[in-house]
């Protein structure tokens, strides 16, 4: 069974792309009102220790594959056949 995010739930996963301090250490994604938006978090040291700032994003957009119809194989009826 697929994992399935519900409403109020996040996840973060190491940003193993990160290239300069303005990028997140940790991306992910959190549902809010059934809908999944971009979740950000860096590392930061403060006063009282190290913790974590974290950002919501825009939504994202369903990535489903949609077929267009034209990777459809012809049909051919009985009568086009010349054997």
């Amino acid at each position: 069974m697929a994992y399935e995010m519900k409403d109020g739930s996040a996840n973060l996963f190491k940003n193993e792309r990160k290239e300069s301090q303005n990028h997140p250490d940790y991306t992910g994604s959190i549902m809010i009102n059934g809908q999944e938006h971009y979740f950000s978090a860096w590392i930061k040291e403060g006063k009282k220790g190290k913790f974590m700032s974290c950002s919501v994003g825009k939504q994202k957009e369903q990535k489903n594959f949609k077929a267009r119809g034209d990777d459809e194989m012809p049909k051919i009826q009985d009568d086009e056949i010349p054997f």
